[in-house]
């Protein structure tokens, strides 16, 4: 069993910046893909970014690319999301989740164990 836990969210104005961080527990974590997705009440759950097991490639949606870099702290267990230069349309609640395999994949449905959430408001 692995829990994972995220913190880092927050307010911020457009153009600012937040660190998201997700600790993981479980002897498993560095072995699997971990990924990002967000949230908006009402609109389904999407991709954002994901990391393969060693932390060597990555991966983003076309929305955060160039905006958004996904690291991975294996001896740790935790991985990080740095967002720059932020947008009021970032605003959702931020998972992170632990993949079924090494390689990345952005479907949801390939991510077993997923966290609380941590609320992320961009303001105008």
């Amino acid at each position: 069993q692995v829990q994972l836990g995220e913190s880092g969210g927050g307010l911020v104005q457009a153009g600012g910046s937040l660190r998201l961080s997700c600790a993981a527990s479980g002897r498993t974590f560095s072995s699997y893909a971990m990924g990002w997705f967000r949230q908006v009440p009402g609109k389904e759950r999407e991709f954002v970014a994901a990391i393969d097991w060693r932390g060597s490639s990555t991966g983003y949606a076309d929305s955060v690319k160039g905006r958004f870099t996904m690291s991975r702290d294996n001896a740790k267990n935790t991985v990080s999301l740095q967002m720059n230069n932020l947008k009021p349309e970032d605003t959702a609640v931020y998972y992170c989740a632990l993949g079924r395999q090494a390689t990345i994949v952005i479907s949801q449905s390939q991510y077993r164990y997923w966290g609380q959430g941590t609320q992320v408001t961009v303001s105008s």
